[in-house]
């Protein structure tokens, strides 16, 4: 394998030990913020997509991008640049992703949206699709609440964001 090849490998590796500031469960990889890795002799470029314009969360990631690559004692300089496009989309969310948002007690973005905006998510904890929107607006500009009425818990999902909506 070539030295940039192993390098862009370990990179990855790094990444995934860099969790979300609010989701300590998922990623920046998982979550599918990562875009693209650019190695060159001993600098490192991460370009990421952030999943809401204004993310409060930026400057966290962006330190613990620079700190996690900083563990390995590889880079002379680590640059870290949040990227607009492509969007992120809540499709990039990767399997493992998602799984590790349900274990969290947040629903996933749901896979299907109807031709009018709609979606729906199941419950995170009893899988029940008897679920209600309680507010479009949750803890952070990437959440809505919801409540089951199954199992009688509120929940948080993920919101859908796609480039066709």
């Amino acid at each position: 394998m070539e030295q940039n090849q192993v390098l862009i490998k370990t990179v990855l590796e790094a990444l995934h030990n860099v969790k979300d500031p609010e989701i300590d469960t998922i990623s920046i990889v998982d979550l599918g913020m990562l875009e693209q890795i650019v190695v060159e002799g001993n600098s490192v470029l991460v370009k990421l997509l952030p999943t809401f314009m204004g993310c409060p969360a930026l400057d966290i990631i962006r330190k613990n991008v620079e700190t996690e690559l900083g563990k390995e004692g590889i880079f002379e300089k680590i640059d870290v640049q949040f990227i607009y496009h492509p969007p992120w989309t809540s499709d990039r969310v990767s399997e493992t992703g998602r799984i590790k948002l349900k274990e969290f007690g947040i629903a996933p973005p749901p896979k299907l949206i109807s031709e009018t905006g709609e979606w729906h998510v199941d419950c995170p904890f009893c899988e029940s699709t008897y679920t209600t929107m309680e507010n479009l607006f949750g803890p952070a500009a990437c959440r809505s609440i919801l409540y089951c009425k199954s199992c009688r818990n509120p929940f948080e999902a993920m919101k859908p964001v796609s480039t066709m909506m």
